[in-house]
């Protein structure tokens, strides 16, 4: 074979190995990239009291406890007494109630283990701007609730268990008075329904701070009573014990309340309401 030729079959064989190169390329499907799947969301079920719902707490912490540990935590806002029920029924994962003595209880008979502090802030005695039973301006609430027996002017219980138909129910036990009549006023409401009713009846009640500014403007009822040492408002977070409750998710009780009592927690709920009303609304207490 001369040089030309050799040259055109060097040439034929160059482009039949490029040409099956190609081919065999074309033959490879690309790896799709793969993507990382997110885990899926949990639940937690919390039963809690209607002043951390209606003040607008959870609607600010809850959203970002998702973010830090995916938990969906699914709220159901009772009073104190009914919380603790679902509690001892096994029917939730934790509590977050206001009542210190009920809350040890449940503790002690073994419904809830590793009650940590988490806020305060205190009840107020409110009142129409008549004022019949001349208590404004105190900071004594036990001669304000015997003031207000002794009118026979109008108070509107809770009546409903809750945290602060338990203060409610001791000031009055203090006090030495067992409320009854006309002028005594059981609403089996949560505090927004009580606070609303107060109003429209223009009577005293007991009401949580938090409560009461996240709701003053829509009323025209005012402060009459603070300040008193017997007003003050202890709240408790508290997972179900998992040895009694064995499908309780423990896990997830507990991460909520770290969390809550963590740095960030406690400076979230330290801030909650300043933007607005110009102080917190509740303050960090975790130990």
């Amino acid at each position: 074979m001369n040089f030309k030729g050799r040259r055109i079959s060097l040439v034929l064989t160059l482009l039949v190995v490029f040409l099956m190169t190609a081919v065999a390329g074309c033959g490879k499907t690309s790896e799709p990239s793969k993507t990382e799947t997110p885990p899926p969301v949990k639940e937690l079920k919390l039963a809690t009291t209607t002043s951390t719902e209606d003040s607008g707490l959870l609607d600010v912490l809850l959203p970002e406890f998702k973010k830090d540990t995916n938990y969906e935590v699914k709220v159901i806002a009772v009073g104190t007494g009914q919380a603790i029920e679902m509690g001892e029924a096994g029917d939730v994962d934790v509590i977050l109630v206001h009542s210190r003595a009920a809350e040890d209880k449940f503790v002690a008979d073994g419904f809830g283990v590793d009650r940590r502090d988490v806020m305060y802030n205190d009840f107020l005695i409110i009142g129409p701007e008549a004022d019949t039973a001349k208590i404004k301006g105190s900071a004594d609430a036990l001669a304000a609730f015997k003031a207000i027996a002794n009118q026979q002017a109008a108070f509107v219980s809770r009546a409903d268990d809750s945290g602060t138909d338990k203060k409610e129910k001791k000031i009055w036990e203090s006090a030495g008075i067992k409320p009854s009549g006309a002028w005594y006023i059981e609403a089996g409401q949560g505090m927004g329904d009580t606070f609303r009713m107060a109003d429209e009846k223009q009577a005293y009640t007991l009401i949580d701070r938090a409560t009461y500014l996240a709701l003053k403007d829509k009323y025209n009822l005012s402060i009459m009573v603070e300040g008193d040492k017997v007003l003050f408002n202890p709240y408790g977070v508290i997972p179900l014990n998992p040895e009694k409750f064995p499908q309780a998710d423990y896990a997830g009780a507990t991460k909520f309340a770290e969390w809550l009592t963590s740095e960030k927690g406690q400076k979230m709920i330290g801030e909650f309401g300043k933007d607005k009303y110009g102080q917190s609304l509740f303050i960090p207490d975790a130990k």
